[in-house]
């Protein structure tokens, strides 16, 4: 053969291979939007059609307003759509704001490594983890209660007032603020490094403005651009929120999301029709309001510029830094308080009213139910394990193939990943029962992983793109001129060198595979109990040390993850210290 025709050759095998390559990864990404759009959108239908009628199963079989009808003529539907709105949008823009105002105080003064493990305990402990143990603490027996009395208060009993399950949703309110607050925040500490902080705030100083009007009119801009995502998540999970409402939500009247679940629950399969209703406007309640506030984000810009063009200097706002940051020491001390009252409830043998600490302590409450735990724990396990597992291979899968093809998470990509974190998971997972049903598969171990990844698989994806495409490209170059495969680069260079960030990520999945309660119970069908479902199941009436064990041990588990991920690169790099991040 002609020497002059073999690199021609070899130049066409190798277009030929990247193409394959190329068409490939073209094919796992149709396959993923597939496995992730699909359920969504035929979970959607699933409850579109019953709401307007349309449920043969049901003797549904024709389509009519009648569910609306039912619905809107609930006696408690005015109270429920004004309590989902106003603790909805409170609750986002209370936590956006007060960590706006804590970042602005503490930034440049803790690392972003050290606040990361600062709030892993809240960010780890899932939802109704948080809401029973706030309830611990702020019911009228609870434990800020029982530190005031009787020295403070003189009761001798606890008072006859509604702090947990209110009528207007306060302690919904707080609940939400003490699990959004440290997201946010970490969010915002994320931003804030691909911004120069400083530089822009001596700027704004030497030309007279105080931090506080310097971080609001140059920082948050900057900073908001780039959280948008994470505020609709936000906004969307606290209108729709389930768990945390039955435990600290009003009962008569509820929230919306909760009496579409009372009524998917219900004996009276007829009642199927309603709950799709009410579902359906949670959906529209949600797609709505992100509109909105899309429109006062606009509005904002406009408002914003001409403030800023006017170069007014405003008033002094160091008491308004001050004020947010106490408001969320004080949210992180209940937080705490909420995490430390969960563990002495499930060890106490006695703790009557008003003693401040339990008068005896026993192992009794775990020992007893040592058998009752099993199952949900096992369960639990297997699921959070399974789910983080295969959510972990997709994203290193889909990094790898970007890398490969020299392409990026899209801004179009990123609103794909997003969209099980910004559908309401009641409007879509009761709709998703029915070909779960036909398939035979409802009730499953594999149903309810599938239902789960829907929403670890975002978490995961987003908390290692970051890391990934912050690697060095000169390694891999590197170790491909000294004949180095792409699969060699990826087991011996990229993933060793970003060891921490996927434990990281796989914490998050299982903390969030771990924390959910609507897919665990429409795709378990009932049958798949976890510490989460059983959890909430006790919280409303069960003995507060049973109650106290499920609770713990649902809060620890992801907190013990949460730090052998911290820890397992400092053991296994122990010698490297360029492997630490520290030259």
């Amino acid at each position: 053969m002609d020497p002059t025709i073999r690199p021609l050759n070899a130049r066409i095998q190798t277009r030929a291979h990247f193409e394959n390559s190329l068409w490939g990864f073209r094919a796992f990404l149709t396959i993923l939007a597939l496995a992730f759009g699909l359920p969504i959108a035929a979970g959607l239908v699933g409850t579109l059609l019953p709401a307007f009628g349309y449920l043969p199963a049901v003797g549904g079989r024709s389509l009519s307003l009648e569910p609306w009808r039912e619905l809107i003529g609930y006696p408690g539907f005015t109270s429920a759509l004004r309590l989902t709105l106003t603790t909805g949008f409170v609750a986002t823009g209370s936590a956006l704001i007060l960590a706006t105002g804590f970042c602005a105080t503490v930034h440049g003064r803790i690392r972003f490594g050290a606040a990361e493990a600062m709030l892993a305990p809240l960010l780890a402990a899932p939802h109704s983890a948080i809401a029973i143990g706030l309830a611990f603490v702020l019911a009228p027996s609870g434990w800020l209660v029982r530190l005031a009395t009787p020295w403070l208060t003189g009761w001798s009993t606890p008072p006859d007032v509604a702090t947990v399950g209110d009528p207007y949703g306060i302690a919904l309110v707080i609940g939400l603020l003490i699990k959004e607050v440290p997201y946010l925040l970490l969010v915002i500490l994320g931003a804030l490094n691909q911004i120069p902080v400083e530089s822009h705030v001596r700027a704004a100083r030497a030309l007279g403005y105080g931090r506080g009007v310097a971080w609001m009119k140059i920082i948050f801009p900057q900073v908001y651009a780039q959280i948008r995502l994470p505020v609709y998540v936000v906004l969307a999970y606290s209108l729709s929120v389930v768990d945390m409402a039955l435990i600290l939500g009003p009962s008569n009247p509820t929230m919306l999301a909760v009496l579409a679940l009372r009524w998917f629950t219900a004996a009276d399969v007829a009642l199927y029709l309603p709950a799709a209703a009410a579902a359906t406007l949670q959906f529209v309640i949600v797609a709505v309001a992100i509109y909105a506030w899309r429109i006062g984000e606009r509005i904002s810009v406009v408002l914003g510029c001409h403030w800023i063009e006017r170069g007014a200097r405003g008033l002094p706002s160091e008491p308004g830094l001050k004020a947010a940051s106490v408001l969320v020491i004080v949210l992180f001390a209940l937080g705490g308080a909420a995490l430390l009252a969960m563990a002495l409830w499930s060890f106490a043998w006695s703790w009557r009213f008003p003693a401040a600490l339990p008068t005896q302590f026993t192992l009794a409450n775990w020992s007893r139910l040592t058998l009752g735990l099993a199952w949900p724990l096992v369960n639990t396990l297997k699921l959070a394990l399974l789910t983080s597992t295969i959510g972990l291979a997709i994203a290193i899968a889909w990094f790898e193939g970007d890398d490969r093809h020299g392409r990026t998470l899209t801004p179009a990509a990123m609103r794909f990943v997003y969209l099980p974190l910004l559908a309401p998971q009641i409007a879509f997972m009761f709709g998703v029962q029915a070909p779960l049903v036909w398939l035979g598969l409802d009730g499953t171990v594999f149903a309810v992983a599938w239902a789960q990844l829907l929403f670890v698989f975002p978490y995961m994806l987003l908390a290692l793109a970051d890391p990934w495409r912050a690697l060095d490209s000169r390694l891999a170059r590197s170790a491909a001129s000294l004949g180095a495969s792409p699969a060699r680069i990826l087991l011996a260079v990229k993933l060793p060198m970003l060891l921490g960030p996927i434990l990281i990520a796989f914490a998050i999945g299982f903390a969030v595979s771990l924390a959910q309660y609507v897919p665990t119970l429409f795709a378990g069908a009932g049958r798949t109990p976890t510490l989460t479902t059983e959890a909430i199941a006790l919280a409303s009436g069960g003995d507060r040390r049973v109650v106290g064990v499920y609770a713990f041990l649902q809060s620890i588990l992801p907190l013990l993850v949460y730090g052998a991920a911290l820890a397992a690169p400092a053991l296994v790099y122990r010698d490297r210290r360029t492997m630490l991040g520290r030259a």
